[in-house]
């Protein structure tokens, strides 16, 4: 290995765990955690009512949602994100989970998104809080198109088992996937 592959190898590696460290700093680590969380589970919510007034009737349909306030982004060459949030159900948080993905490939950059999981059946919900460690397939139905407009929640979608809503911290997140992020319980 020549001293330029390790060079960009220990750049890449050390920019990865800075961006985790700083992630963390700004996703409810620390003394007030869930206190933390919590506010700015609040706080998403009403950004998302507001900027999306489809996703109330959805969330009044849903037996319950998980909110991932701020989720950051970011990669040199290799990617992460992380990010905390809160279960509710019927309006009550019950839990904390922190997401995380990996990623590949030609990446330079950051960003951070909020996202919003509307479990529309018991059984997906039962199915997502028994999971030790729950992974977004590419099977979720997505309820903010690509021209930010808030899909009806209509008899289709309201008819898949879990529905996702992304939208960055400046607007909406285009072509967001979830796919390959997985959710973890935790205790903040």
């Amino acid at each position: 290995m020549t001293h330029s592959s390790l060079s960009r190898r220990a750049f890449a590696l050390g920019a990865l765990s800075s961006t985790a460290a700083l992630a963390a700093c700004g996703n409810g680590v620390g003394g007030r955690g869930s206190a933390m969380i919590d506010a700015r589970v609040d706080a998403t919510l009403a950004e998302m009512y507001r900027l999306y007034p489809n996703t109330q009737s959805l969330a009044q349909k849903a037996n319950g949602m998980l909110v991932m306030p701020l989720v950051t982004e970011a990669g040199l060459g290799l990617g992460g994100a992380y990010g905390r949030g809160a279960l509710r159900v019927n309006d009550v948080t019950v839990d904390y989970y922190s997401v995380t993905k990996a990623s590949g490939g030609l990446q330079i950059g950051a960003q951070q998104y909020a996202h919003v999981l509307f479990f529309m059946t018991e059984q997906a919900l039962t199915d997502f809080r028994r999971s030790p460690g729950w992974a977004a397939g590419a099977d979720l139905e997505y309820v903010i198109s690509d021209q930010g407009d808030s899909l009806n929640a209509d008899t289709t979608t309201v008819l898949a088992p879990v529905v996702a809503a992304v939208f960055g911290r400046a607007g909406l997140r285009l072509g967001a996937t979830l796919e390959g992020t997985k959710y973890s319980r935790i205790i903040p």
